[in-house]
């Protein structure tokens, strides 16, 4: 069984380096920050599993390969009449992007609390949660606390990425929706300031750090994207540089490839501090590719950079 579960919408992704009004061709992939932190942690070595719907729509076969191929487990994932949702990403200047997203009433946005099974989650050793799951419809909302409340009776830990979208919802529904899965968390890992200054009105990390563990969350990673991490437990608060390779090429999905990594060496028992280096290395290696999955690195290349920088 998986050790690591995480719940939420898979998108079919076409990308451009151009700006889509201009944009002739699109490649295509898929995204969704659910999906890319699993990739990031099966890449490292991390067993993975995802609880989604799948609809029944002509990129179906597709994306279940896909998952598949990257050796993530499907036994959760239930295929159901509609579409899957497709978003739109091109790259503009210095690596940030833009979107377009067609996702209303998409089949996993349909995901109910009774397609949990909780002899699957607590199979697992961490259960990941996201906002962006919670915000895409009622009952995905409803499915995620649900997941939260078979993990934390059957002894798993909770992750919760509160991922904020402007576009999904409205900050007092974000703020509703973190509330309500807080007590539940065991790694609080948000952004600064994409997430810290809408759900929290401060753009300060350390700020960030102090409000979860205030509020009795045991671990809380804070990403800052080039300024790297701040991590905060009941041992104390420490930064984590980022690690820059040339480029950038394409910030997409680096936050979720730093959670992946943290997550991963957490599960295999790497220290905190070191769990987090780990997620700024395989995030700065991300960087390089395209789209949410290119350039999303594998196990021997991560370790080796992380040895090097051990060395220096």
């Amino acid at each position: 069984m998986p050790d690591l579960l995480s719940i939420g919408e898979c998108m079919v992704e076409l990308f451009s380096d151009q700006p889509i009004e201009e944009a002739d061709t699109f490649t295509r992939s898929l995204a969704g920050d659910s999906f890319n932190l699993l990739v990031a942690a099966q890449r490292l070595g991390t067993s993975t599993g995802y609880i989604t719907r799948l609809g029944d729509d002509p990129f179906a076969g597709y994306l279940l390969n896909t998952w598949q191929s990257e050796g993530i487990d499907t036994a959760a994932v239930k295929t159901v009449a509609g579409f899957n949702a497709m978003h739109f990403v091109a790259l503009l200047q210095g690596g940030e992007r833009e979107f377009v997203y067609y996702r209303k009433g998409s089949a996993p946005s349909t995901m109910h609390p009774d397609d949990l099974d909780p002899e699957y989650i607590g199979a697992a050793k961490i259960q990941h949660l996201s906002g962006i799951t919670q915000a895409i419809s009622s009952s995905a909302r409803a499915t995620v606390l649900k997941a939260a409340q078979i993990a934390k009776d059957k002894g798993v830990a909770v992750s919760y990425d509160p991922n904020y979208r402007h576009q999904l919802w409205s900050h007092d529904d974000a703020r509703e929706a973190m509330e309500e899965v807080l007590p539940y968390v065991d790694y609080m890992l948000p952004g600064a300031p994409a997430d810290s200054s809408v759900l929290l009105g401060t753009d300060d990390a350390h700020e960030t750090v102090r409000y979860f563990r205030d509020r009795g969350v045991p671990v809380v990673a804070v990403t800052r994207g080039e300024l790297g991490a701040v991590v905060g437990s009941g041992d104390g608060v420490f930064e984590v540089p980022a690690y820059r390779p040339d480029g950038p090429i394409d910030t997409t999905a680096a936050g979720d490839a730093f959670k992946g990594g943290f997550v991963h060496g957490t599960l295999s028992g790497m220290s905190l501090e070191d769990a987090a280096r780990l997620g700024t290395v395989t995030a700065g290696l991300k960087l390089r590719g395209r789209g949410a999955l290119t350039g999303m690195p594998y196990r021997d290349e991560v370790f080796a950079v992380l040895a090097g920088l051990n060395q220096a």
